[in-house]
């Protein structure tokens, strides 16, 4: 995209979401803090596994300028054994409580592909938003299929009832048929209501490395869904692997590809690394404004 055209884009792009009965303004990018109940997951800087560890480690990313802070409670790492759905709502009650009773006025979006789990987390703690992580990532057989789309089915079903906004990710390996899921699951969740819709191409999911930088380099073409785009690339295999070295190598790699993921209209980044997002945020949004 050229220069020009960001501007375009940037200027158009005045979205917004209600969140809790307010409206959060995504017409400028907003930084989602990622916070992870799990004692797996790839990145272990992210793991919060007691009460004090949750709220120091959320307290950093407010300080650090985070909007949102994305709680996750099963790790959905390629490889990795998924939590049970009883285990997931107790790592996950352990950490909203202590979040809603430490720290005041938070954006909570739930990292869950269960229906259930999102239920209880807005339910019983108020969450905000829920980032639904798409298809069963453990799925890898044909007959496996109809119990995915019934679960997805029943998740669109549960958060219009719940009324919070939704992250729809894809596991689809190019923009095209990225672009054609979304046009059905979309159509399928204003179908039944729901009002705010977020997308996540699902970088990391169900792609090769050469596909998920294929889309990278055509994220620009998803806006013509009309809705706010998701990027989350933060310190995944698509950077470390891409440049040899490792998730706690991969601060610089994730923030140029933070910065490309801007430049094509990313209105929100979920991060590991809070602070460098902000400033990535920053920068980019100063090309508006020269």
């Amino acid at each position: 995209m050229n220069y020009e055209l960001f501007r375009i884009f940037v200027g158009e792009m005045e979205y917004s979401i209600n969140v809790n009965g307010q409206m959060m303004d995504l017409s400028q990018p907003r930084v989602m803090g990622i916070l992870n109940v799990t004692p797996d997951s790839f990145y272990s800087e992210s793991r919060a596994q007691t009460k004090e560890m949750v709220v120091a480690r959320v307290r950093e990313m407010l300080a650090q300028g985070a909007d949102i802070i994305d709680v996750g409670a099963c790790s959905t790492r390629p490889g990795s054994e998924p939590a049970s759905a009883q285990e997931e709502m107790q790592r996950l009650r352990m950490a909203l409580r202590t979040i809603r009773q430490e720290v005041a006025d938070v954006v909570l979006s739930i990292d869950t592909f269960r229906p259930d789990v999102a239920k209880m987390a807005v339910e019983e703690f108020g969450a905000d938003i829920i980032n639904d992580v798409g298809d069963d990532f453990q799925q890898s057989t044909v007959n496996s299929k109809p119990s995915t789309v019934n679960r997805q089915l029943e998740m669109f079903r549960t958060v219009s009832r719940l009324g919070v906004p939704y992250v729809l990710m894809s596991r689809q390996s190019t923009v095209e048929t990225i672009l054609m899921e979304f046009a059905e699951r979309v159509q399928q969740l204003r179908d039944i209501g729901q009002k705010d819709i977020i997308l996540d191409p699902g970088f990391g999911f169900g792609k090769t490395m050469e596909q998920n930088f294929e889309v990278l380099n055509g994220q620009d073409r998803l806006l013509v869904m009309g809705l706010p785009l998701l990027v989350g690339v933060s310190r995944k295999r698509m950077v470390y692997n891409m440049l040899g070295t490792t998730p706690a190598e991969a601060l610089n790699g994730t923030t140029v590809l933070n910065t490309i993921a801007l430049m094509k209209g990313a209105s929100i980044l979920r991060v590991h690394d809070v602070r460098e997002a902000v400033e990535c945020v920053r920068l980019v949004n100063s090309l508006t404004t020269v």
